[in-house]
């Protein structure tokens, strides 16, 4: 099914004030796209989970909400969650963007998502722009913007975020595994 599909209360405020804040307490990473030569097609800072301590309790929850969505939503064939979750900023200093992109690809792991799912981890008062827009078909859709709310689609969907214009945006993002479409 080419759907977006939205909980909204994937993560509490509290909890995504805390995963900000101990993302930020780490050194990011410039994100990087692999066998990418326009390196003006995503501006953002990374940090990976797996880095970060005190943060094994997000993948039992990305883990559950995404079992959920698929089970009444997807039903697509899923094994495992082979990558680390990703806390990214995009930051309006660098009018932080990704333009549009899939998330399956070239590659092991990128060959092998399914599911991508995207928390807002920022407060929408903080930052303009740097709006998730996801096309899974003809129709544009967008992404909620309310805090703690996750957007679950197919991982080959066509999906953008917005320049921030001002403020920053952080958001959670995972991919769930599985055997190659067919």
């Amino acid at each position: 099914m080419l759907t977006l599909h939205t909980v909204a209360d994937a993560f509490s405020a509290e909890e995504c004030d805390r995963l900000v804040h101990l993302a930020a307490l780490q050194p990011a990473a410039e994100a990087r796209l692999v066998g990418q030569r326009d390196h003006n097609m995503r501006r953002a800072e990374l940090v990976w989970l797996d880095d970060v301590p005190e943060t094994g309790w997000v993948m039992d929850r990305l883990i559950s909400v995404v079992a959920e969505a698929n089970r009444t939503v997807f039903d697509f064939a899923l094994t495992e969650f082979a990558e680390s979750p990703q806390v990214a900023r995009y930051g309006a200093e660098r009018q932080g963007h990704f333009d549009w992109h899939s998330d399956i690809g070239d590659g092991a792991l990128a060959g092998k998502r399914k599911l991508t799912l995207v928390v807002q981890l920022s407060d929408p008062g903080d930052y303009e722009g740097g709006v998730l827009e996801v096309m899974p078909a003809a129709n544009l859709l967008t992404a909620p913007r309310s805090r703690g709310a996750a957007a679950i689609f197919p991982a080959f969907a066509l999906h953008r975020v917005t320049p921030v214009t001002r403020g920053a945006r952080s958001s959670l993002t995972v991919w769930a595994h599985g055997p190659a479409f067919r």
